[in-house]
């Protein structure tokens, strides 16, 4: 059982090891949002991994108070990502990094810093930790105030990464007050979530959330053109014409095609031709269950919705309900 335990903590560290160093070396996208967060990933590791250590090693007092000071780099690190993914900030003050004084003043002392038992090495676990508390109410400030403005998609992103760090805080304040028994649980815990992220990056590479980043397009004109764009999808039935692309959907609202890519990858966080098939998919269903349709073949259902060939029709729906045409057909017919 401790090995599978152990295996199971030290996923994580390696997953997150492995993150740092791929945004540390990432070339695409705000160079300096990849280094804050690979920072905070960083301090998070360092601080999972002194749990483990501290579980199968004998770790000196100021090994542990290492170990400890990374929540404390994670937390200004997370808010200065924040503040360049959301606010658009071209640069980024070198006032900013007084934020970092804490942790590093708690690096340089960590070996006149008590740690062990009793009050004073648990006030300064305390404090360290409320520290991070303190950069999670900055980011929860900024989730707030940027989210009318902020991009959907990067908002969502930022939102989730928030969200994964104020769990991991609660399990050790949970721990420290006698709440959460299982020390090592944190360490799990840490692991499925940088798997968890990891499928998002692979889902929405960091550096293509700020694809549109020098678009001078604000959310709320966003929102606006994607209403536009439902409403003439659903007024001209533009999905039946199976040659219809990006270009013809501009002209008709007179905006450039970049325009179009941006408002539905960032509304619907779909390409374009996810959100057209997604229509026609629609069209599918209905008329696979219409009774004028019953005698009609599969490939009439597909061109009739705007498929080009039965093919990617299958493909499509298939992808979209798990069921093939026909099944869909059969299972509706019985019900």
């Amino acid at each position: 059982m401790d090995s599978i335990v152990l295996v199971l903590s030290s996923l994580g560290i390696a997953q997150a090891i492995f993150l740092c160093v791929y945004l540390l070396t990432l070339k695409k996208g705000n160079r300096k949002a990849n280094l804050f967060l690979a920072f905070v990933l960083l301090g998070l590791t360092i601080r999972i991994g002194k749990s483990i250590l501290n579980v199968y090693l004998d770790l000196e007092p100021w090994q542990r108070n290492l170990g400890i000071s990374g929540v404390m780099m994670a937390g200004p690190f997370l808010w200065f990502y924040g503040r360049l993914l959301l606010g658009k900030e071209k640069g980024f003050s070198k006032r900013n990094y007084w934020h970092l004084v804490p942790f590093v003043l708690f690096v340089c002392f960590c070996n006149y810093i008590p740690n062990g038992y009793g009050a004073f090495p648990n006030t300064s676990y305390l404090l360290a930790f409320s520290h991070l508390a303190v950069y999670l109410v900055l980011t929860i400030g900024l989730l707030v105030n940027h989210k009318a403005q902020a991009k959907r998609s990067v908002w969502v992103w930022y939102r989730n990464l928030v969200i994964g760090v104020v769990l991991i805080w609660i399990f050790y304040m949970g721990n420290l007050f006698g709440l959460i028994p299982y020390y090592l649980g944190g360490a799990i815990f840490f692991s499925f979530l940088l798997y968890a992220f990891s499928f998002l990056l692979l889902k929405q590479p960091v550096f293509a959330l700020e694809k549109y980043k020098n678009s001078s397009m604000d959310a709320v004109t966003s929102k606006k053109y994607m209403q536009e764009i439902r409403k003439l999808f659903e007024a001209e039935t533009l999905y039946l014409d199976s040659e219809l692309n990006m270009t013809q959907v501009a002209q008709k609202l007179g905006i450039p095609s970049r325009d179009v890519s941006q408002v539905i990858n960032e509304n619907e966080q779909q390409n374009f031709s996810e959100f057209v098939n997604q229509y026609r998919i629609q069209k599918a269903k209905d008329l696979l269950v219409d009774s004028a349709y019953a005698q009609e073949k599969i490939a009439t259902v597909a061109y009739d919705c705007g498929f080009g060939n039965v093919t990617s029709f299958n493909l499509a729906f298939k992808s979209a309900t798990q069921l093939t045409p026909s099944q869909y057909r059969n299972k509706f017919r019985l019900a």
